[in-house]
């Protein structure tokens, strides 16, 4: 009987002795390599899992730097131009400053510009009721009010403001991440370069209607007349379907489209007051272009 019981120990040892053997070299053999400089890059990244990068969070991210050769065509957002500077020392690469951007709401069809026409009564959600009709004003462009941009941003960077019914950006804040941009379903949020003191100059309006019925919708849209690409000294503005449209690269700032556009519709922000003179004249410019029409 003793000696049954040494024969079983024995046995079931040297199976477990095999099996571990067996299980040992199929490790070695399987086993997947993950470059160190993986952890390292994801070290510097600022840890945010926003997907502004294109990428499902950091990790996806760093693992994406390591395998590709050219680091041109990636670019982290909230880290900005300093953490893809340590990420390029990391891998022993280089790359070229990118223009910072920030998040800008192309619409100015607020509750006194565009008043409502209709009730909606459903969830308070951009993207289902984008999906139902075309929103509570007479424009099927405008912004529906609901927020999904404020939902979607992680930074604190966009709320809405009850004054006009429209998102407002926070431009210190914004991290050009991109997530508005994407929760916007009717496609009225752009990131554009940040220039010097957050100042913009660009259409606050996205209607491609006829001239006519964009001013039927609201006061302050773009009713494509051209005036500001003429008077354009660098080529930053183009016209088609009947919206015109500010390269925010091209743009030098020089604000002569504000002076000329009859309804309004191109916004200047972040600059000091207008002298007098430029004033009257601004208001001179508009009052013959109304006079035009």
């Amino acid at each position: 009987m003793s000696s049954i019981v040494i024969y079983t120990i024995l046995s079931l040892s040297g199976l477990g002795a095999a099996a571990a053997v067996i299980l040992y070299m199929a490790a070695r053999k399987f086993k997947v390599y993950e470059d160190p400089r993986i952890d390292e890059v994801e070290e510097v990244l600022p840890g945010a899992n926003c997907g502004g990068c294109g990428y499902p969070g950091c990790r996806a991210f760093a693992e994406a730097v390591v395998k590709a050769e050219d680091l041109s065509e990636f670019y982290c957002p909230v880290g900005g131009n300093e953490t893809m500077q340590q990420v390029a020392e990391i891998l022993g690469q280089e790359i070229e400053e990118k223009e910072p951007q920030v998040a800008v709401v192309r619409c100015a069809g607020s509750f006194e510009n565009a008043p409502a026409i209709t009730r909606y009564d459903g969830p308070a959600s951009c993207a289902i009721e984008s999906m139902l009709y075309s929103g509570e004003t007479g424009c099927p462009y405008a912004c529906l009010g609901k927020g999904d941009c404020v939902e979607a941003c992680d930074f604190e960077a966009i709320f809405m403001n009850e004054q006009t019914g429209l998102p407002y950006v926070i431009d210190h804040n914004c991290t050009a991440c991109g997530a508005c941009v994407e929760a916007c379903p009717r496609d009225i949020i752009e990131l554009r370069k940040r220039n010097k003191k957050d100042r913009k100059i660009y259409v606050a309006c996205v209607n491609q209607d006829k001239g006519a019925l964009t001013r039927k919708a609201c006061r302050v849209g773009c009713i494509g007349c051209g005036k500001c690409v003429k008077v354009c000294p660098f080529d930053a503005i183009t016209l088609e379907n009947s919206l015109a449209y500010i390269d925010p690269v091209k743009c030098k700032l020089c604000r002569k489209c504000v002076a000329v556009c009859p309804t309004n519709s191109i916004l200047e922000v972040g600059f000091p007051p207008r002298r007098k003179k430029a004033k009257e004249k601004s208001e001179s410019v508009q009052s013959e272009s109304k006079g035009e029409n």
